[in-house]
């Protein structure tokens, strides 16, 4: 006998199952679909393999992930910078704050209410105070 005429226990038993897999209802059914799905199942998956070859070339080409990065550089420099250049700004105040011994008087506090950053500080709060009235409002 050949290797191939041979047929084990174990496969016979397998092939049963398989059978009895295939002849419940709901199986059945569910091939049904796939089988009317095959061409959609296709295409799809020939998209996405087309999909994956694009993402993994582009993720593989060095140069292509050097100017991603430094694109992304371009785009976060400048907000780093004066996000640092705020944070620097306050540890600086809080120093000059630290030291000062004067008291402020009304005739400060007056001076101070006319300096620009001031104006723009008070009108943001205000504005900001408005807003969430309204919303409150709104609730």
């Amino acid at each position: 006998m050949s290797e191939q005429a041979v047929v084990t226990k174990e496969e016979t038993v397998a092939r049963v199952d398989v059978l009895d897999q295939l002849m419940k209802p709901e199986v059945q059914e569910s091939l049904t679909v796939l089988v009317d799905n095959l061409p959609k199942l296709a295409e799809m998956v020939t998209m996405l393999t087309k999909t994956y070859d694009v993402v993994h070339g582009l993720a593989t080409d060095k140069v292509f992930v050097e100017d991603l990065k430094g694109g992304m550089e371009e785009f976060v420099k400048p907000i780093q910078d004066k996000a640092m250049g705020i944070a620097a700004a306050a540890m600086e105040a809080n120093e000059r704050s630290q030291e000062a011994t004067t008291t402020v008087g009304l005739f400060g506090i007056l001076k101070m209410l006319k300096d620009p950053q001031v104006q723009k500080t008070l009108h943001f709060a205000q504005a900001f105070l408005e807003v969430l009235g309204e919303k409150n409002k709104q609730k």
